[in-house]
């Protein structure tokens, strides 16, 4: 999904040659993830830079954010060159298993939008592949790094497609990182959930459980719950 109407105070994501894309899932992990103590955070598959900017602008952290694809990375960092928070952000062309041989930082807020798709049909564009299918990134490769790279009080959260919930929970606990915390994503009221934001810790909790509606009363009726999470990020909220 593309929104024309998304953009960060003091900064617009539509620059004068080009736009950012900007997809829901990427706004939703932006919006919700937890880094107000966080000193590092890194984000696993920036794509364009959209949650790296966006957690700029919500915390004062230094971030670090990771591509394997060449031209998305370089996208990334043209957008980050023109947001106002470039100095505590640096983009990484590398692929999450090569950075954690050479990262020397613990981080203690991880996001990923992981590539998902399994066992389907690819597109002839080889980078959409790396984007949109998991085979550059596996779950349990994932979740490696992840324990590599945690700080031992951090969080780790992910946006993935609600029907993989319990396969990545499961192989969490491989590494002993627990779900302490699930919001189920639903498009509407109606329809079931199409993703899950997912938390990780290295302490063992309760799972809490929540529900975000994304559209209310209609397409493009946005819930006011969806409204106050985003509202710094969308021109029409």
């Amino acid at each position: 999904m593309i929104h024309s109407s998304f953009q960060f105070k003091q900064f617009s994501i539509v620059q004068q040659n080009s736009a950012m894309k900007v997809g829901t899932d990427g706004v939703l992990l932006g919006a919700m993830a937890r880094g107000e103590q966080a000193e590092y955070v890194l984000d696993i598959g920036t794509g364009t830079g959209l949650i790296a900017i966006m957690l700029a602008q919500r915390f004062p952290a230094i971030i670090d954010a990771i591509e394997i694809d060449l031209d998305a990375a370089n996208e990334a960092v043209e957008n980050v060159e023109n947001c106002p928070w470039n100095n505590r952000i640096k983009i990484i062309h590398t692929s999450f298993q090569d950075y954690i041989n050479i990262c020397m930082k613990k981080y203690s807020l991880i996001v990923s939008n992981p590539p998902y798709f399994k066992n389907s049909l690819k597109s002839i564009d080889l980078s959409k592949n790396k984007a949109r299918h998991n085979d550059s990134l596996p779950i349990p490769s994932l979740f490696y790094g992840v324990n590599c790279l945690l700080s031992p009080e951090g969080i780790f959260q992910i946006i993935i497609p609600s029907e993989q919930t319990m396969e990545y929970i499961e192989t969490a606990l491989t590494y002993r990182l627990f779900c302490c915390e699930i919001v189920w994503i639903k498009p509407t009221p109606e329809k079931p959930p199409k993703r899950a934001v997912l938390a990780f810790h290295r302490i063992q909790k309760k799972t809490k459980e929540a529900t975000l509606v994304i559209e209310q009363d209609g397409r493009h009726q946005y819930s006011e719950e969806y409204k106050r999470l985003t509202n710094a990020f969308y021109l029409a909220f």
